[in-house]
């Protein structure tokens, strides 16, 4: 948003809004991004995520990735980070994965709904419809979550919330 004002001398300011960007995303995922289960066969890489003006007094991110419209009742959590330094502005492709240590420092990989930990890319039913998936991240007022990598999704989420300074988020479909 642009304010501009008007007066002897005249003067624009841009206020600056949390913003998360993908280099790797569009408005479809592709196949590099879709899991390697459920079957379906893609690579199931995280996609390269970054964030800018964080809030002042941010002490930790977090990032979420889920599916309100998977066939559940209560929806499909895909991936859960939390515990990300406030000094980090950028998750690289591939940082979802443990084993390609990625993921900055202090960062912790929760629980997802396909029972592990890490990223779990979108694999919807065949023959649904397109379904959307939200990657949050989450400015937060505390550095540490207190809470441990076998957390469920809802209880990460209940207590980032409690912590929310500011999110911004990413709406990305995917359709088998």
């Amino acid at each position: 948003m642009t304010l501009c004002f008007v007066t002897s001398i005249s003067y624009c300011t841009s206020a600056q809004t949390f913003t998360l960007t993908s280099q790797d995303l569009s408005g479809q995922f592709t196949g590099k991004f879709i899991a390697n289960t459920f079957g379906c066969n893609g690579d199931n890489k995280s996609p390269q995520l970054a964030w800018s003006n964080a809030p002042a007094g941010t002490k930790s991110f977090a990032i979420t990735m889920y599916d309100p419209d998977a066939p559940t009742g209560s929806g499909w959590w895909h991936w859960v980070v939390f515990n990300i330094p406030a000094n980090i502005y950028e998750l690289k492709q591939g940082a979802g994965n443990a084993t390609t240590q990625l993921m900055p420092d202090g960062a912790i990989q929760s629980l997802t709904d396909f029972g592990t930990t890490g990223y779990g890319g979108p694999c919807p039913p065949e023959n649904d419809n397109p379904h959307a998936y939200i990657i949050t991240v989450y400015a937060l007022k505390t550095a540490n979550l207190g809470i441990a990598k076998t957390a469920s999704p809802a209880l990460v989420g209940f207590i980032i919330n409690q912590n929310l300074l500011a999110k911004a988020s990413l709406i990305v479909y995917s359709k088998r």
